[in-house]
């Protein structure tokens, strides 16, 4: 089962009245959907909810969610945040068993960027999905998809076949190996490509030129 449980009570008052009353209570209010049953208007003590919520094991990931001595195994779906002091306002929970397979959206990390020689050639980074929706068994959600950058180099394509992470992950594009993220040249490393040239040429001129120099001394030197 979840590491996380959440112990909540069932909500009488439904709609903004009934969240607002939940909220000047401390708790935070919520929604329970699926599984071929009603939904349930449901709370949470905010402050355990923030410290659940911290760990960075809720949000899409399979949690417990007890009530009373009842428990069931649900994913939180989304949370809601106050943009200015960012309280979590609202949540969602959706009812799942935990061997069935659900579609979710997994994070992409990139990892050991500061192995990667391309970007001190001055290369950029170009994301195209910093996540990306996957089927899997509930009880197997990985924490994140990894993009290991080191050994990458200027103008590498990164696709799916490339990602860490998705051994027990199926995703839902299935007809290409789609692209995940890219390294560009940027204007920068054109630039300083450009000025090492410039600095090569000019040292094989000055080689060039040394010969040319010494003979002209030998043969003073003969007459």
């Amino acid at each position: 089962m979840a590491e996380i449980i959440l112990n909540v009570d069932v909500r009488d008052g439904v709609g903004t009245g009934g969240a607002r009353a939940a909220r000047r209570a401390g708790m935070v209010p919520g929604i329970l959907y699926g599984g071929d049953k009603a939904p349930v208007a449901i709370s949470v003590n905010e402050k355990d909810f923030r410290k659940s919520l911290y760990t960075g094991k809720l949000l899409g990931h399979l949690v417990t969610l007890k009530y009373g001595e009842e428990t069931q195994p649900v994913i939180a779906r989304d949370v809601q945040f106050d943009p200015v002091s960012d309280r979590p306002l609202h949540f969602d929970l959706m009812r799942v068993d935990e061997k069935q397979t659900i579609k979710i959206e997994i994070p992409v990390h990139f990892i050991n960027e500061d192995q990667c020689q391309a970007f001190r050639q001055g290369g950029s980074l170009e994301v195209v999905r910093h996540a990306v929706e996957v089927k899997v068994r509930a009880d197997h959600i990985p924490e994140d998809l990894i993009v290991d950058l080191a050994g990458h180099k200027l103008g590498d394509t990164i696709r799916w076949s490339d990602l860490k992470g998705t051994k027990d992950v199926e995703p839902t594009i299935t007809d290409r190996d789609f692209v995940i993220a890219s390294i560009k040249t940027s204007s920068a490393a054109i630039s300083a490509a450009a000025d090492e040239a410039q600095e090569a040429e000019a040292a094989a001129e000055a080689e060039a030129e040394v010969p040319a120099t010494e003979q002209a001394g030998e043969e003073t030197s003969e007459g």
